[in-house]
């Protein structure tokens, strides 16, 4: 019966589920020196990767979350802090995340496990890692959740874990949540960053059935996924593509321990985003809830030279399945 008692305790400040949710945004510095390389598709299109070596034979694969990159703070954090415990890291960009548009009509999405299978087979075929660990922030641990509910007997046995933070594992739940005045400036703060690439995505394929008129006036992900998300990746509409890919009704499917942490105040999920019965009636996936955290944050105090309680956290789970 794994669902975790959490203990995660926050001072004061922390306790604000807005201010932990913007906290490393505003107030945080981190960076790291990548290594970049270019993955190259079979359908034309590429993902950069970016890698911090340490000289391991074990490697986290880090998937960031909507419109974030290799150099969001989380994954630049958490990137350094399992650097420090002598851990290799590579941060995927999502395709069009890493400064430079991606070559076709379709991008990423909450759901696009084929890109991620495509990043582990390029790394195990290239490296001799004896440990892969997966761990994904957001969109991409809905990804990461969606890919071992997928894979499951089936996985590449290299894959020892799987770890996943702030996840809209109901993807239906989350944009109702998301579409609430409380959540306006982050979904203003999301359209700000899509619309521009949606745009050019309509100079790019000027035949396609994007209408600029209909990208400006999108207020929400209801609007937006309907205009291009779901369509772009061959989906009828927003519910169908919501429906087909959340991450929790695979999650039951899971054969291989993997953590969820979402916070009970984090303002982006819904009731249906905190699968308790799922944790429940697994061997294999463990939930854990803790009361504070935000979206993506899960800080503890204004300053921390070793790593936050999240990487923390993040490095004794995968730790206990390393051989």
């Amino acid at each position: 019966m794994p669902l975790l008692t959490s203990d995660y305790k926050p001072s004061y400040l922390f306790k604000s589920t807005h201010f932990n949710t913007v906290f490393r945004t505003f107030f945080m510095h981190a960076t790291n020196n990548y290594n970049r390389e270019r993955l190259e598709l079979k359908d034309g299109d590429f993902i950069d990767l970016d890698f911090s070596t340490v000289n391991s034979d074990t490697i986290v694969i880090a998937l960031h979350g909507l419109e974030g990159s290799s150099n969001s703070k989380y994954i630049l954090a958490i990137s350094r802090y399992i650097n420090q415990q002598k851990i290799d890291v590579v941060a995927i960009n999502h395709r069009g995340c890493s400064g430079e548009p991606n070559r076709l009509m379709e991008s990423y999405h909450s759901g696009k496990t084929d890109d991620l299978d495509s990043v582990i087979k390029y790394i195990d075929q290239n490296n001799a890692y004896k440990n892969i660990i997966l761990l994904g922030y957001s969109l991409g641990g809905n990804m990461t959740l969606k890919y071992i509910g997928e894979q499951g007997k089936n996985i590449n046995r290299k894959i020892k874990c799987g770890i996943a933070i702030s996840v809209p594992c109901d993807l239906t739940g989350s944009s109702v949540a998301l579409a609430r005045s409380e959540n306006k400036i982050y979904m203003k703060k999301f359209l700000k960053s899509l619309k521009p690439k949606t745009l050019y995505k309509l100079k790019q394929f000027p035949n396609s059935f994007l209408k600029k008129d209909t990208i400006l006036a999108a207020q929400n992900f209801y609007d937006y996924d309907n205009l291009y998300t779901a369509p772009a990746h061959g989906y009828k509409d927003a519910e169908d593509y919501w429906k087909k890919c959340s991450s929790k009704p695979f999650l039951s499917e899971i054969k291989i321990p993997t953590l969820l942490i979402n916070a009970l105040d984090d303002t982006f999920l819904s009731e249906e985003c905190f699968p308790t019965e799922i944790a429940e009636n697994s061997k294999f996936f463990f939930l854990e809830m803790p009361k504070f955290g935000g979206h993506v944050g899960f800080n503890s105090r204004m300053v921390s030279k070793n790593g936050f309680w999240v990487e923390k956290r993040i490095y004794k789970f995968l730790k206990s399945y390393l051989k």
